[in-house]
């Protein structure tokens, strides 16, 4: 992999005019991870906000509202999942299960005041072991 500092200065343009070439520490590896991992937390706001807001509308009686926003959330989530770099389908959901784990819990505690234990911890770590190790692993082609 190169490294963005190798990347033209016209790739880098601000405002119409080039800013010179770019200095960072970055390669662009770990861009397309940090991309990655973006996309992951956005999918799980929608998937899990979705899930959460037809909770609401069925089992908290707060009506159809709910339920369609929850839907379109849903909706959401499938196509955040498209833009993920790797285009090996089976991968991206297998790794998405693991945020999934983590995300649920860190959204209850956040929304419902949920207070995972120890084992609720260790789950969700083992978990984003496991996503790391499915999306992040050095591969040969």
């Amino acid at each position: 992999m190169g490294r963005l500092t190798d990347i033209p200065a016209a790739v880098f343009a601000q405002r119409g005019r080039a800013v010179g070439r770019f200095r960072a520490a970055v390669t662009v590896g770990q861009v397309s991870v940090a991309r990655s991992v973006a996309l992951f937390v956005l999918a799980a706001v929608a998937e899990i906000g979705g899930a959460w807001l037809v909770w609401q509308g069925v089992r908290e009686s707060r009506g159809w509202l709910w339920i369609g926003a929850g839907v379109i959330a849903l909706g959401a989530y499938g196509f955040v999942a498209t833009l993920q770099p790797d285009a090996n389908f089976g991968r991206i959901l297998a790794a998405y299960g693991g945020v999934f784990v983590a995300g649920s819990l860190l959204w209850g505690m956040a929304v419902d005041g949920f207070r995972p234990d120890r084992y609720d911890v260790v789950g969700a770590l083992l978990c984003l072991v496991g996503v790391a190790v499915i999306m992040y692993a050095p591969r040969t082609a």
